[in-house]
This record gives structure tokens, C-alpha cells and sequence, in this order.
């Protein structure tokens, strides 16, 4: 049986649009072999943190919770208006359990991380004492995702997303999951210093990486290996190649 990590909290971002879903449900409440896709990861997340889970919610808010809620206790922030991922996580701040020192951020739309991998970016984070751990995996096409960036002596510097890549940087194969283990004392700190001056206009949680390294912090990442893990669901198509995995997923376990 696994022990469930108490000074863990995890937040879950859960409050986008979904418009390339091209339907009117929200995207985190699209079905995986019947279950809203959001139920999996918040049972992936308790199977880790136990009840130290706060989910952020914003569009079709209510529904979002009342179905959640059906399943199980979780903490709700309310991001009211989209500003972006940085403004996600900082909606959460007064809801983190005070118990919590570090905070691991997952993802509502990827539904197939496992709590082993989850584990496996929380003791890696703990043992080598960062501020900071990032979960990435290389891929052969990188095309739309953030890629991490590093010096010559393989640390960290930052993440750069695709709308704001050089053509090098375009280049680079190791890309971000968008999952995190910070120190929540760094997190909070992080987010507060972080400006809307990109392409897109937004609060990127990813600036926290540059923050962080200008600032001396510890920042390190972690290369999981099973790439379907992080398949994010972005549209239909994704929808249902998660929905196959799962299935095979299923079969294999009975």
C-alpha cells in the first residue's frame, strides 16, 4: 500500500476553455470510457496526497464542482477570469493547507500521469533539495510545447513556449509537461514577480523557471520515461487516443 505524502499539496488546473474541443461542455467534463477526464487525475493526485487537493475551476465552474463533488472532497479556487497558468496557481494561495510545504501542479486535461511518476518527481525533488522540479520528457516532434532550456552545465535557465521560441530553440527535443514540484514558500514568492509580457498576454506559471534561476534558486528536472503519460487532451482526436490507452490500461490490470 502506498503512503500518502501529508506536506504535499497538489493543485490541479482545471479552469481553461477547451474551445478546440468544439463542443459546450467544459473540457476538463469530456468522457474517458464513461468518467469525466478530471475525476482521473484528482483520483491519480489523492492516491499521493491524500486529501490535500485543491482543484482550480473556472469554466462551467459550478458544474465542474457539483460533478467532482459527486466523487470525492477536494478544496475549490475559483479562477474567475482567464489571465493564464500563473494566475491559476496564485488563485489557489489562500486555499493550500497550511501543513503543506511543497506543492506538486498537475494538469485536469492529462489524465494518464500515474501516481508512480508522480511519486517518482516528489522524492527526486525532496532528495536533491530543490526550489524547484520540473517533469519533462523528450519527444521527436516538439512542435506547440514549451521547450526547457538549459546552460552548458545542464542546469535549468527556463522554459520558453512555442509562441515566443527562436527558430533554435524551436530545435530543442526535451519539452515541458506543465507538471511541477515547487517549495510553496518559492512558488508564491515566484508568482507575484511574473509579467503578462508575451506574445500571448498572459501570466505564465512557466516564468517562474527564469525567475527562480536569476534569483540563484535550486531548479531541477526530472525525464519521465513513458511519453503517453503526458498526452495532453487538447481536441477530439486526443480524446480519443487517451480514451485507447486507458482501455489497454484497464485490460492489462485485470
Amino acid at each position: 500500500m502506498r503512503t500518502v505524502i501529508d506536506n504535499v499539496a497538489a493543485v490541479i488546473l482545471a479552469a481553461g476553455m477547451g474551445t478546440r474541443m468544439k463542443s459546450n461542455k467544459a473540457k476538463v467534463l469530456h468522457e474517458i470510457i464513461g468518467r469525466p477526464m478530471v475525476t482521473y487525475i484528482v483520483e491519480t493526485a489523492r492516491t499521493v496526497v491524500g486529501n490535500n487537493i485543491v482543484l482550480v475551476i473556472g469554466n462551467q465552474a459550478d458544474k465542474v464542482k457539483r460533478i467532482v463533488s459527486e466523487e470525492t472532497d477536494v478544496i475549490f479556487a475559483i479562477q474567475e477570469k482567464q489571465y493564464g497558468t500563473g494566475h491559476a496557481v496564485l488563485c489557489t494561495q489562500h486555499y493550500i493547507p497550511e501543513h503543506s510545504n511543497q506543492i506538486v501542479i498537475l494538469c485536469g486535461d492529462v489524465p494518464l500521469i500515474t501516481p508512480n511518476t508522480i511519486m517518482k518527481l516528489i522524492n527526486d525533488h525532496i532528495k536533491a533539495m530543490r526550489d524547484i522540479s520540473i517533469l519533462a520528457v523528450k519527444v521527436d516532434n516538439p512542435k506547440g510545447y514549451g521547450r526547457i532550456l538549459l546552460d552548458e552545465n545542464r542546469n535549468v535557465t527556463g522554459i520558453v513556449e512555442e509562441a515566443d521560441a527562436t527558430e533554435e530553440q524551436k530545435s530543442i527535443r526535451m519539452i515541458n509537461t506543465g507538471i511541477y514540484c515547487i517549495k510553496k514558500d518559492c512558488l508564491f514568492d515566484s508568482l507575484k514577480k511574473i509579467k503578462s509580457d508575451n506574445v500571448q498576454g498572459e501570466l505564465y506559471l512557466t516564468d517562474i523557471i527564469g525567475i527562480g534561476h536569476r534569483e540563484g534558486k535550486n531548479i531541477g528536472v526530472l525525464v519521465g520515461r513513458d511519453i503517453e503519460e503526458f498526452i495532453g487532451v487538447n481536441n477530439c482526436e486526443d480524446l480519443k487516443k487517451v480514451e485507447i490507452i486507458m482501455r489497454k490500461r484497464l485490460c492489462s490490470s485485470r
